[in-house]
């Protein structure tokens, strides 16, 4: 199925721009559910991080006692998201320099930022072998953004409730 107007045809198919090379398909699926499956395991570990350090708190009398004791608890609760954030984008730069896709750890791992924080600059183009990754990778990056969210959330909910009494459920 074509999607260029035959009339426009010959001016498409001339132009290098518009040349749409064979994307590997299989290979960058494995590599990217891998890449994945280990940003979802380093992830893991603030989110125990962040429910044993409420936890604490809370069993210390600390967790909804006032704005800056509350404050501290949010702040490390984002701190390691994002620690772990800047792990997970490293994990996805040396995976790129495995499959030969970069050769400079710097360069590798500014293009994983961008495309795991869905940023999209679009100034660094992947060989076709390996263009697939950068959709895996955003998906990837997004989700992981979602399940730091929803902790983060979960943590201002669990604060907020032990200030008021009125708010627990």
């Amino acid at each position: 199925m074509h999607l260029i107007p035959t009339c426009l045809a010959p001016y498409y198919s001339s132009h290098p721009l518009n040349q749409i090379p064979h994307i590997a398909t299989l290979t960058p699926l494995a590599v990217g559910a891998l890449a994945s499956a280990c940003t979802i395991l380093i992830h893991s570990i603030p989110l125990n991080g962040t429910v044993s350090a409420v936890r604490r708190e809370r069993r210390m009398g600390r967790a909804g006692v006032g704005f800056w004791s509350d404050f501290a608890i949010v702040a490390l609760s984002i701190s390691y998201a994002l620690l772990a954030h800047l792990f997970e984008i490293a994990v996805w730069a040396l995976v790129f320099l495995l499959v030969g896709e970069f050769h400079d750890f710097g360069i590798a791992y500014y293009h994983c930022a961008v495309n795991y924080t869905t940023l999209g600059y679009g100034d660094i183009i992947m060989s076709p072998s390996w263009r697939l990754l950068g959709p895996l990778e955003a998906a990837n990056g997004i989700l992981i953004f979602g399940v730091s969210t929803a902790m983060i959330f979960a943590v201002i909910v669990r604060l907020t409730q032990e200030q008021f009494a009125d708010l627990r459920g």
